[in-house]
């Protein structure tokens, strides 16, 4: 059977005119936050376009791209039609029942896993059907001695950029057990793989880091506290060894946050402070705003105001830096919604209820409507908050709307809020 070969993209590539790839990327993170869009665009990206892998971008860039070059359309700037594209959903013809399994995956996605799976003499498998079908991560097991490359370092990155859209889209819960296996086979390449080069393995290191912290998350955030806490130091012992500070900073992050959602709160205080340090030299002014909110919201659990307020300055003065090319991949989910909702969570651990319920508004009122599970987030908070400051109408009606858009979305971090917010409602 004949295989087809990607055909260049020569049209992006004038498009990206005298830009390096990296600049480029940049360019296109800017411009998706111009428009309220997210998207995980860095130099290998860019680069599998203009390579012609990429034959059809996702509706996230597609709106991006159509941003940065009005009046184009996809076939302007080198894209196949969508529907032209394998694995795109098929029209069903009217009163026709749809296909018994639908793959949604967008091809950037999905091509390198593929490729990796169907090339690895033994593959590791993890399906996460979540209602999406097909496997969602693939990444090649390790074979005696063979010598770890590209294919096996982009599957891991491939694994946690699928990991963290799945979340966004579904919440934790059923992705928690089938996000582990893969996590297994990225440290099992790390420990009986042949490096071929030390940016290979530096890549693997970041990459099998990364991983572990997204399936911390998502033990973290389906209330498997331990295993979070496992995973989050696994990722900092990796980023130990590999010495990598912006892995070293994230996992401090993330510790920091699960400290203080299991009452830790000086061992918050303690990772906030270490994250900032080891993000000292990046060159990422939201990534010191978001530990200095970590750093606020421990301050807020041990009841100490005034610590609560300078740490929430600090993190003021930080963001209103802007964005830049150094901040991390990962950070792609903190922006305005976000850090209104990080403030509403400081004054509610103080007692402000009022206060809390107006700025977890202003984070429902800026979310995009597309993260459906962090707009869930967002609006069981406000539901908590306004029934704590005794608007009792207005938190049942915020939290009948979680209530009604949970639908495909599995979060206990969500379901145990509404949980002390009917338990308000009903005692009043």
């Amino acid at each position: 059977m004949a295989t087809s070969r990607a055909v260049p993209n020569l049209a992006f590539r004038r498009l990206r005119g005298q830009h390096s790839p990296a600049e480029f990327a940049a360019a296109v993170r800017r411009a998706a936050r111009e428009i309220g869009e997210q998207v995980a665009c860095d130099a290998r990206y860019i680069g599998r376009v203009e390579a012609g892998e990429i034959r059809c971008p996702n509706y996230a860039y597609e709106r991006v791209f159509l941003h940065m070059f009005p009046g184009l359309g996809l076939a302007d700037l080198g894209f196949s039609a969508r529907e032209t594209v394998r694995g795109r959903r098929q029209a069903v013809p009217a009163g026709a029942a749809p296909p018994a399994t639908i793959t949604t995956r967008n091809d950037e996605e999905s091509d390198v896993l593929r490729r990796a799976f169907m090339t690895s003499g033994s593959a590791t498998l993890a399906a996460a059907s979540l209602g999406l079908g097909g496997p969602a991560v693939a990444i090649p097991a390790p074979r005696g001695t063979h010598r770890i490359g590209e294919t096996e370092v982009r599957a891991v990155e491939e694994a946690v950029r699928r990991i963290r859209l799945l979340d966004d889209r579904h919440g934790a819960d059923g992705l928690y057990k089938v996000a582990a296996q893969p996590l297994r086979t990225a440290y099992a390449l790390l420990d009986t793989g042949t490096m071929g080069r030390r940016s290979t393995e530096d890549r693997l290191h970041a990459g099998a880091g990364e991983l572990s912290l997204s399936v911390g998350w998502l033990a973290h955030d389906s209330g498997r506290h331990e295993d979070a806490r496992s995973h989050y130091a696994e990722a900092l012992a990796t980023a130990r060894v590999a010495g990598n500070a912006a892995l070293e900073a994230h996992a401090f992050c993330n510790t920091s946050f699960l400290a203080r959602d299991t009452g830790r709160y000086r061992e918050a205080v303690r990772a906030a402070q270490a994250g900032l340090r080891a993000a000292r030299p990046l060159d990422s002014a939201r990534l010191q705003s978001l530990l200095s909110l970590r750093e606020a919201g421990a301050w807020a659990g041990l009841g100490d105001r005034s610590a609560c307020e300078q740490a929430l300055g600090r993190a003021h003065g930080f963001f209103d830096r802007g964005p830049a090319d150094g901040d991390p991949e990962w950070m792609s989910f903190f922006g305005e919604p976000e850090r209104e909702a990080l403030e509403a969570q400081c004054w509610s651990a103080l007692g402000e209820w009022g206060r809390a319920a107006r700025h977890a508004h202003r984070a429902t009122v800026l979310q995009n409507p597309h993260f459906a599970r962090n707009l869930a987030l967002y609006r069981a908070h406000l539901a908590k908050d306004l029934a704590y400051a005794g608007r009792l109408d207005e938190a049942a009606v915020e939290a009948r709307r979680v209530a009604d858009s949970m639908e495909g979305i599995a979060s206990a971090r969500i379901r145990g809020m509404l949980a002390e917010t009917n338990r308000v409602l009903a005692s009043r």
